[in-house]
């Protein structure tokens, strides 16, 4: 019992917390306007690390970028606002979840074009093994005496 206990203290001592880049200078205020913050920063890329949202990155141009969400909040912004003011300044991209139009059509249409690229290699690899791994029809008896006439041997027979 004792060890099951000294286990799960350690499992919870190891384990990972959430990690939010957002540090306590950031912070609004009010948790109306902190929460919204939290909420499209959420929703937002890093530049820099462009796998992350800018609440988890710890890069500064993430940084400057909750600071500039919570100042146009503060200005009395929407969240719609928002997101198309960055939108305008830093382009689709800055949006983890862009929207699907002319622009980023090659953004969304590249993963599934990608995927149906390798299934067909992965076919195609299949059936030329399948056609390497046919056994060949054995040499008829003409064949053999033409390979004995080229390396100069006796024709052996079937």
């Amino acid at each position: 019992m004792r060890r099951l206990a000294l286990m799960a203290v350690l499992l919870a001592l190891l384990a990972p917390g959430a990690a939010f880049a957002v540090r306590p200078d950031e912070m609004l205020k009010d948790p109306v306007l902190e929460a919204r913050a939290r909420h499209l920063s959420e929703e937002l890329r890093c530049m820099v690390c462009q796998n992350q949202s800018i609440d988890d990155s710890e890069a500064p141009l993430a940084h400057d970028v909750r600071v500039l969400v919570r100042q146009r909040l503060e200005a009395g912004d929407s969240d719609r606002q928002v997101l198309d003011y960055l939108v305008s300044r830093y382009g689709d991209f800055v949006l983890l979840k862009p929207p699907f139009k002319l622009d980023t059509l090659l953004l969304w249409g590249l993963p599934p074009l990608a995927l149906i690229i390798g299934l067909g290699g992965i076919i195609a690899m299949a059936r030329r093994r399948a056609t390497l791994s046919e056994r060949p029809e054995p040499l008829s008896s003409e064949e053999q005496e033409k390979i004995a006439t080229l390396v100069g041997s006796e024709p052996s027979g079937p």
